[in-house]
């Protein structure tokens, strides 16, 4: 079995990596994550997935490296995590009472034989109305200040969730059926263990 590479620093991904019962080392890359010209936000994230996944590559002469990378759509604005409490008020106020869509990317490389794979999933999630109370409670919280979007479905941001379409895990950070599906192309299955 090709040992596998989780290029993300992000303990929700690694989470949820466990709970398939992979064996995996992460490797966190170093990447710069602008993208001058604007491309659709499924682009966006296949790009900035493959460049963690090629990075978290380089020096590797075999195994299986994941790279994913995460932002929220709210009515054409891309947002990934907030910068300060600002700016993730300001995100959970358009969210808020309304309708968004996450995108997550996909990027799985072959490091032996260089092959490698690309997609992205997308879910649609609504939001409740609330109060700015209770947005500056859920801010002090701490939880939005490194998520795309500035909320956790999988935590206390579930308050505000109404109503998923599509892929839960996709929103925490991580689309486990499709990976499921590109890991049994290069190889691994991870229901029959045959990895």
């Amino acid at each position: 079995m090709p040992h596998i590479y989780l290029a993300s620093a992000s303990p929700r991904r690694k989470e949820l990596m466990e709970q398939l019962g992979l064996s995996f080392t992460v490797l966190i890359p170093d990447v710069d994550e602008r993208v001058e010209e604007y491309v659709p936000p499924g682009r966006l994230v296949e790009i900035l997935s493959e460049r963690k996944a090629r990075e978290a590559a380089r020096g590797l002469d075999r195994g299986l490296i994941i790279g994913s990378d995460t932002v929220v759509v709210w009515r054409g604005r891309v947002m990934g995590k907030p910068l300060d409490r600002r700016e993730a008020l300001d995100m959970l106020e358009c969210l808020q009472g309304d309708k968004h869509s996450v995108y997550s990317g996909l990027a799985v490389i072959n490091a032996g034989t260089g092959d490698f794979h690309v997609s992205h999933e997308k879910t649609g999630v609504s939001f409740r109305p609330a109060a700015r109370d209770e947005l500056e409670s859920y801010v002090d919280s701490g939880e939005p200040l490194d998520k795309a979007g500035a909320y956790a479905v999988q935590g206390l941001g579930a308050v505000f969730v109404t109503g998923i379409e599509g892929c839960y895990f996709n929103v925490v950070g991580l689309p486990l059926a499709r990976l499921a599906g590109v890991l049994k192309d290069f190889g691994v299955d991870v229901l029959r263990r045959s990895f």
